[in-house]
């Protein structure tokens, strides 16, 4: 890793830069237009070819070794709603949600199961640099985050999880849901909450 913050901007910077370079070559210039977070968005085949391309992009960069991927999954985005009525819920989570309005989908991706996704994210982890998954899976599916956070593959990071709320760390505390708190003053309203949650997870 870095020996300072900035040896790590540079190496982020540098990375990122590599990063355009090789998504512009390989789909476009439309391609590396910007998100609101700064974000790519290239047209991919599957899930694993973004990481694929931050790989490469690392390795061009100089920086195999050094540079570690943290993922922001926000599963919340892509939970496919439960049946009306259905009690408790079954957590499926639509990975083909990208998929062309009218477009057939691939029914094993549109409607993936949370254990079948906790085996992609340990596959992720297992062939590639990554050490943090952020919302891996829905923000009231425990059960999933749980599992995954006991497996030990990685940080688990909750964020819509947790919403920086003290009674949802302290339900997380409990249950074992996640290993790490993304620390967000403005989900929660106020500093004191913000102090407390904090003082909670450590």
């Amino acid at each position: 890793g870095a020996s300072s913050f900035t040896e790590a901007m540079k190496m982020g910077s540098e990375v990122y830069h590599k990063l355009k370079g090789i998504i512009k070559a390989k789909y476009g210039q439309d391609s590396v237009n910007v998100g609101d977070e700064g974000g790519f968005a290239p047209s991919l085949e599957n899930n694993e070819e973004g990481l694929k391309l931050i790989v490469e992009a690392i390795e061009v960069a100089g920086y195999t070794g050094k540079v570690k991927i943290g993922m922001d999954v926000a599963a919340s985005e892509f939970l496919v709603p439960a049946a009306e009525g259905e009690d408790p819920p079954t957590y499926k989570y639509d990975l083909d949600f990208k998929a062309p309005e009218g477009a057939a989908k691939d029914e094993k991706l549109a409607a993936m199961p949370g254990d079948e996704l906790r085996a992609l994210y340990a596959s992720f982890v297992q062939n590639y640099p990554v050490i943090s998954i952020e919302d891996p899976f829905d923000q009231d599916d425990s059960e999933n985050t749980t599992a995954l956070t006991a497996d030990g593959l990685c940080q688990i990071v909750g964020d819509d999880l947790l919403v920086t709320n003290p009674k949802r760390v302290q339900r997380a505390i409990d249950g074992k849901w996640c290993n790490a708190l993304l620390l967000k003053v403005n989900q929660i309203g106020s500093v004191s909450e913000s102090i407390n949650a904090v003082k909670m997870s450590k």
